[in-house]
């Protein structure tokens, strides 16, 4: 139950504006807000009309978890006649006959030539017969590789039209539906909106002057404004470039959240090991 309600909080504060004025940051530390790690819009890679998506609004996902599956019936039987093609052996086992008569009969007439019985050009006819067929053999056993890769280019082409989560995390909103058509481009609608929620992220802007002092793997801790709550963080990364405009560098913490428990969306103060917060003067 409580793993529902925190995926809920986070929902409702992604997806839509906050129903209550945050709580304003702690003076001891640095202003920041807590966000998902990754938040992403999924698209599936070819037009196709959707068939099935496996998951809803508010809904966990894991990693590999089939979430969209565009309607595949020809790509299906294509891959089945493919697959057919690479088993038909009749042109190599006929070409192999071929070569067998050919080159028996061959022999006999070399024979046969050096005790004066045939012409010189029949022997040579029997020797291109010969050639004929194994060059028949040749392009069948050419023509069943390309079968084989005709198979796996239909076997790609019908995984393009299955959809799974690149990581685990929730489902934050739901765009199309099941018989809508989903179109592929970075314009088109998406079909799903997801979330990596653990671990969350802060990303903290500090002064110019402290650039240098932050270090990756530094220990931070967060208090969250909606519930008060304190976590534990770790940076992640650091601004190696001042934004000019503000005179400030950002360094992203990390924070997990394996239970679910941290409120995405939620305003935050962050501490960091060694850095101390500078006082601001009150208006």
């Amino acid at each position: 139950m409580r793993k529902k309600r925190a995926v809920t909080a986070w929902i409702w504060m992604v997806a839509g504006p906050l129903a209550v004025a945050a709580a304003p940051a702690d003076e001891a530390g640095f202003e920041c807000l807590l966000e998902p790690w990754q938040l992403i819009e999924l698209r599936t890679p070819v037009e196709g009309i959707i068939g099935s998506i496996g998951a809803n609004r508010g809904e966990s996902i894991k990693r590999g978890q089939v979430l969209i599956e565009l309607q595949s019936q020809n790509e299906r039987v294509a891959v089945e006649l493919a697959r057919l093609r690479t088993k038909l052996d009749g042109a190599v086992v006929a070409a192999r006959n071929r070569i067998d008569y050919a080159t028996k009969r061959h022999a006999r007439l070399v024979d046969l030539e050096k005790d004066k019985y045939i012409s010189t050009q029949a022997r040579d006819e029997a020797d291109a017969e010969r050639r004929l067929a194994e060059a028949e053999l040749q392009s069948a056993l050419e023509n069943r590789e390309v079968a084989k890769l005709d198979l796996q280019r239909t076997q790609e082409l019908l995984a393009l039209r299955t959809v799974t989560a690149p990581f685990s995390g929730v489902v934050v909103d739901r765009m199309l539906n099941v018989g809508e058509l989903a179109e592929a481009g970075s314009g088109r609608k998406p079909v799903l909106k997801l979330a990596q929620i653990d671990p969350m992220r802060a990303d903290v802007a500090l002064p110019a002057a402290m650039l240098g002092q932050v270090k990756l793997g530094t220990k931070a801790s967060v208090q969250a404004a909606v519930g008060g709550k304190r976590f534990n963080a770790v940076v992640r990364s650091v601004d190696q470039l001042i934004d000019a405009a503000s005179s400030t560098f950002v360094v992203r913490l990390e924070i997990p959240n394996k239970d679910n428990a941290v409120p995405g969306g939620s305003r935050c103060s962050a501490s960091i090991d060694g850095i101390k917060p500078v006082a601001r003067p009150r208006p």
